[in-house]
């Protein structure tokens, strides 16, 4: 799809208002709702016409498609890596993202831990992510085993716990999606009482389920094509 600044700009316009929308039905300040630009397989020119647009929160789901786009750019974007990371790409994330949200398991996050301290990022910010609606089709620590790979996380000396990371099971039923969302928040109040610990981020839904995420304590909704439409 070519950048179109006109029609960005409606999107944006619009999926802006759909999260006013969402935070004022459930009480919630807009303010504290981010939202995020999802420019998985949309090209660089998309990237720098988003940041122009004032969105600098920026995802992407490939570490080889963001090193290609990166040469591409005249300065780094600040992408989070959204997507499924495999250890051996893991120093190359580190290198070109300033969080990665998907951190799902424990080799990954002793890997991270490591290259953190060698390529002098440290603390490296992350995020965990949890499979809270129990999909099979989906990456992500399950429930009943997530609070071990948060304590590994926490005793790890390069790493910062910004907070958890979830995606939503597809289903034409949106209650799916929000009791997903529902056993992220409640899993995040558990351990941030337990561990006396702030886990400000809750980075849940996506164009599809924005509504349902934010009714249930979303910090950051993950946008992609609701932004640029179909890819």
């Amino acid at each position: 799809m070519t950048f179109n600044p006109q029609i960005i700009q409606n999107n944006l316009d619009k999926t802006l208002q759909r999260i006013k929308n969402a935070c004022e039905k459930t009480g919630r300040d807009p303010a504290e709702v981010n939202l995020m630009a999802v420019t998985k397989t949309h090209p660089a020119e998309a990237v720098e016409g988003i940041r122009r647009l004032g969105v600098d929160l920026l995802g992407e789901n490939r570490v080889q498609e963001a090193a290609e786009k990166r040469v591409q750019l005249a300065e780094d974007p600040g992408w989070e890596l959204i997507g499924h990371l495999q250890r051996n790409k893991a120093r190359q994330a580190i290198e070109l993202f300033r969080r990665i949200q998907s951190v799902d398991r424990l080799s990954l996050l002793n890997r991270l831990n490591n290259l953190a301290e060698e390529l002098q990022r440290s603390p490296y910010p992350i995020l965990l992510q949890v499979n809270a609606g129990a999909d099979p089709n989906k990456f992500g620590a399950e429930l009943d085993e997530a609070e071990a790979l948060l304590e590994a996380a926490l005793a790890s000396s390069h790493l910062q716990v910004d907070g958890f990371m979830t995606i939503a099971p597809l289903s034409d039923d949106p209650d799916v999606a929000r009791r997903c969302f529902a056993n992220l928040r409640e899993f995040r109040d558990r351990v941030a009482d337990r561990y006396q610990r702030d886990f400000t981020v809750l980075s849940m839904g996506m164009s599809g389920d924005l509504e349902a995420a934010i009714a249930e304590g979303s910090t950051l909704v993950r946008i992609g094509s609701a932004l640029f439409g179909d890819r």
